[in-house]
């Protein structure tokens, strides 16, 4: 499989007011229809952000793409403005292209902004995700759509219902698929790729790439381009940034000398996976009030760890990236890389949940020896400001 990469700064240029006219940096630029600039000119628009500079002309060529870029960053115009371009206005039998979501709250609003981007084009969206009517989408679909953004679970009942096909769906977006592999969706959307044609344009976008992730590209994408969008420097005023340097069996025994000699009031203690997350969060419990938090777990049980730990009843809650994205828990004193993050965009993520509205606080990495190649990295990004922790399990007394 052939690998093409492309890294860009981060650097966001959508509200560089004035910069209207062809060149680098507009959207003229990309060669968009008129009908397509229109309804960007009316939703404020001024210059496109870099994942759009990038992704926007590679998906409008054909080709597939692996896009690597943060919450925030523009991703959704980055295939929403392909697939308006794209479609047919006259075909609305059957969806010609697919976007398929983790969550609810996403799904609709990847709809509204699809619908403002295909203003213009009379674009037809429809959207069909659990926890609402089922006869109102099925209403919906079967009026007809150019395109159809989905959560996994509830487009593969509509498939088994016959009340959806996909044979036409010459394009298929899978957007945050690192949260859709926290969720546990990841066999689902194979099983829906399946009934997609093999010889369509798929584009994945993610905050993170995973193993998992990097497999399912490979297994899907036909020679993706990679595109990854680099994140802010790490820049996180205010923390206090430690390592300790532990054996990985270990590490349990290192995390709950620090919850005992630390002065934390609260904790984030970060882990990959979802079974990882609740097994530690269960071994914690032992002896700490200690929840987990992550996709897997139903609404209501999620509601309840959020509240326990932001009223203090339970200090410790064990995290997935995914899941603790678009938190506000301001009052975090420490934060706990259980396992290595994948990147220094990952680690600033996390580490930045803490030290918010002008505290300081804590951030501990648990360095395995595993994570040697990581810790190397960040250790040349952060500098001095990353400092060894004084713990040290092996000491003799």
């Amino acid at each position: 499989m052939s690998r093409t990469l492309l890294e860009v700064p981060a650097r966001d240029t959508s509200q560089e007011a004035g910069r209207t006219e062809p060149g680098v940096g507009s959207f003229e630029a990309l060669r968009l229809s008129p009908q397509t600039l229109e309804a960007i000119r009316s939703l404020g628009w001024k210059s496109p952000t870099p994942v759009q500079v990038r992704a926007i002309p590679l998906m409008l060529a054909g080709r597939d793409v692996a896009v690597q870029a943060q919450t925030g960053s523009g991703k959704t115009a980055a295939y929403g403005v392909p697939l308006v371009e794209g479609v047919s206005a006259q075909r609305v039998r059957e969806p010609q292209a697919l976007v398929l979501v983790p969550t609810r709250e996403l799904a609709l609003q990847v709809t509204d902004h699809l619908r403002a981007l295909g203003r213009t084009r009379r674009l037809r969206v429809a959207c069909a995700y659990g926890g609402a009517s089922v006869a109102s989408q099925l209403e919906s679909l079967g009026r007809g759509a150019q395109v159809v953004v989905a959560t996994p679970g509830r487009l593969l009942d509509f498939l088994g219902r016959g009340a959806v096909r996909l044979g036409s769906a010459r394009t298929v977006v899978l957007d945050e698929a690192d949260r859709m592999l926290d969720m546990g969706f990841l066999p689902d959307v194979e099983r829906i790729l399946k009934a997609t044609p093999g010889e369509r344009q798929t584009a994945l976008f993610s905050a993170t790439l995973p193993a998992e992730i990097t497999g399912l590209v490979r297994r899907t994408l036909r020679d993706p381009v990679w595109v990854r969008i680099e994140g802010p420097a790490p820049t996180v005023e205010g923390v206090r940034q430690f390592y300790v340097e532990v054996a990985e069996q270990d590490k349990v025994r290192a995390l709950r000398t620090l919850l005992r000699t630390e002065p934390v009031q609260s904790a984030l203690v970060f882990r990959r996976t979802q079974r990882a997350a609740q097994r530690l969060a269960d071994v914690l419990a032992r002896e700490h009030p200690a929840a987990a938090l992550h996709g897997g777990m139903r609404q209501g049980a999620r509601l309840a760890a959020l509240r326990a730990f932001a009223s203090g009843r339970t200090p410790v809650l064990v995290v997935t990236n995914v899941a603790a994205r678009g938190l506000d828990l301001p009052t975090v004193s420490h934060v706990v890389n259980f396992d290595m993050p994948e990147d220094v965009e990952t680690y600033v993520h996390r580490v930045g949940r803490t030290a918010r509205a002008g505290q300081t606080g804590t951030a501990i990495t648990l360095v395995g020896q595993y994570d040697m190649e990581m810790f190397d990295r960040l250790s040349r990004v952060l500098g001095p400001r990353w400092v060894r922790h004084p713990l040290n399990l092996y000491a003799r007394s």
